[in-house]
């Protein structure tokens, strides 16, 4: 890796990417791999929104409110278990997130021969990129092979009289935040609004969750209850059916009006509303594409919209699966197959080959780390109605598995498994309850891998672990097609 490019004015490369996120980072990994010239341009930090604003900064503040939880569900634990150290939790987080510096990032870079130009980088034709420079620069240059658009989203604000005046937050301000509010209103369902409410509820604010719908409306129903009940215990107070009508700021104080007429003081109030796309400003107008919008790609991660395939767009700007680890992998993909078009290689474009994100339609994978966990992939029974396909839907109290009591007295959690009937597959599972973010990898292997229920049987799980769950649920489906027998009764032989 060298920033010497940024001392020439024009530079020709085999591969372009934008954004050096960990999506931008794995294109740029693989390509260069591949034997492909590859440089990479970004305007703020590498390692991008997953590294400093969202996954690392959120899991260390939650990861203490967590085992917290956890600990005070183990007799004699529980009696041990004190107050958060919200200083060292901060502090924790701050090293995590490595105080918002990407020395470590660009160390990164040096070890697989990718040049970085810092700037901000935007389209000028096709295979044309021009970077402005901090020092007022600029550099052009020119991709032989193709360009990769990495550049995430940001967070999407409604149109909500008097919100730009009263300085929100948003996920990042959430994430990054150097002192606890006393008062945080939180505006939103989804993912964000709820591990933010337990990590600031548990923090020491006082939390009020403001939802139009319902909570992770994209999971499944039960997921969200489970949830609610779990911000509820922890202190949260969340009002569904809620809209905001107006906000302002006095002061240091902001004030919200509901639409029903409700007024809300608060001293922060974080909008988990949503992302948009950051294409705002990458140059889609000088290729014939709308700025703003998301770009559209095949399963190899072309932008269909864009003549000649040079055009890729990874993780959240294409809007397949909003989610790092999903982005990461589509990455691989991509970067995979850009060397293998570059190279004169076959591309395997069949269904899961070598050179297609196929995971992004049936095996999304995704950890929401409340008090309780979520933790889900593939197909839930919302999708699977959409779809058509004939579903039957497996539910098992986690409660009733040997390795729950366990984990933690007292253990509420449920367990969802989808059976593609005439497939005799795993379909999707959703796992609610402490601790089961560890169940997840074994359910996207089982929907990844289509693994037939007759095959499952021989998986057995060790006694006594949660894990255990999926005996239960194969046997209660099991037991719904092959019911019981009744004992043959013998009469006595005769004397």
């Amino acid at each position: 890796m060298s920033e010497a490019a940024t001392h020439e004015a024009t530079r020709t490369y085999d591969v372009i990417v934008i954004g050096a996120g960990p999506v931008g980072e794995n294109v740029a990994d693989r390509t260069s791999a591949a034997g492909l010239s590859t440089v990479i341009i970004e305007r703020e930090l590498l390692g991008g929104e997953c590294s400093f604003w969202a996954c690392e900064p959120s899991k260390a503040l939650l990861r203490p409110v967590i085992a917290r939880a956890d600990a005070r569900r183990v007799p004699g634990l529980r009696q041990a278990v004190g107050p958060l150290d919200v200083p060292a939790v901060l502090a924790h987080r701050d090293d995590l997130a490595n105080h918002w510096h990407d020395e470590d990032q660009v160390g990164w870079l040096n070890s697989v021969d990718v040049d970085l130009i810092r700037g901000h980088g935007r389209l000028d034709g096709p295979r044309q990129v021009t970077v402005h420079t901090p020092d007022g620069g600029t550099v052009r240059l020119t991709a032989r092979h193709a360009v990769a658009v990495c550049t995430g989203t940001s967070a999407a604000l409604p149109d909500t009289p008097g919100l730009d005046l009263a300085r929100p937050w948003t996920s990042r301000e959430a994430t990054s935040a150097g002192e606890v509010p006393g008062r945080l209103v939180i505006v939103g369902g989804g993912v964000v609004a709820v591990e933010m409410a337990a990590a600031w509820q548990a923090l020491g604010s006082q939390v009020t969750m403001l939802v139009r719908g319902e909570l992770l409306s994209k999971m499944e129903p039960f997921a969200g209850e489970l949830v609610a009940d779990g911000l509820r215990e922890a202190g949260v107070d969340i009002r569904f059916g809620a809209t905001v009508a107006t906000v302002h700021r006095e002061g240091r104080e902001a004030r919200m009006t509901l639409a029903d007429g409700t007024q809300l003081a608060a001293d922060e109030i974080l909008y988990a509303t949503g992302r948009d796309p950051r294409t705002g400003d990458v140059g889609l107008d000088t290729v014939g594409l709308t700025p703003g919008d998301w770009l559209t790609v095949d399963d190899t991660g072309q932008v269909t919209a864009v003549a000649d395939g040079w055009l890729y767009a990874a993780g959240d700007v294409n809007h397949r699966a909003l989610l790092t680890h999903q982005g990461k992998y589509q990455a691989r993909m991509i970067g995979a197959a850009i060397g293998a078009r570059a190279n004169g290689e076959p591309v395997d474009d069949t269904r899961w080959g070598a050179h297609v994100s196929t995971a992004d339609h049936t095996a999304v994978p995704q950890v929401v780390f409340t008090d309780p966990e979520v933790a889900s992939v593939g197909l839930t029974t919302r999708d699977a109605a959409d779809s058509g396909r004939r579903i039957e839907v497996v539910d098992y109290d986690i409660a009733r598995v040997a390795g729950a009591h366990q984990f933690a007295e007292g253990y509420r959690g449920q367990a969802r498994l989808l059976i593609d009937l005439d497939r005799g597959i795993v379909a999707g599972a959703t796992f609610v309850g402490p601790g089961v973010g560890e169940l997840l990898y074994s359910a996207t292997v089982a929907v990844t891998g289509e693994v037939p229920l007759e095959r499952l049987w021989h998986a057995v799980p060790a006694f006594p672990t949660i894990s255990e769950v999926w005996l239960r649920l194969l046997e209660t489906y099991r037991d719904r097609h092959q019911p019981r027998r009744k004992p043959a009764t013998h009469s006595s032989p005769k004397e």
